[in-house]
């Protein structure tokens, strides 16, 4: 689980449009048991979390999709 503020990396193999490799900062965390809405029916199961990347670009993302950085 990731707190709000934390850095993560996009896993290398994640799909191309959430930018495979990237870091970015947590700004939002939607809980599985708060989705709700169309929008999060195209996660799978678990937590999404909202990421914001350099230039001020934002996307969600499931955890399963993201890593911590430890470099």
């Amino acid at each position: 689980m990731f707190n709000y503020g934390d850095t993560i990396r996009v896993k290398p193999d994640a799909p191309g449009d959430i930018r495979p490799g990237e870091t970015g900062s947590v700004i939002g965390v939607t809980p599985e048991e708060k989705k709700r809405g169309s929008h999060f029916g195209q996660f799978p199961a678990g937590t999404v979390y909202s990421v914001e990347f350099e230039g001020g670009d934002a996307i969600d993302i499931p955890e399963s999709m993201i890593e911590a950085v430890t470099d």
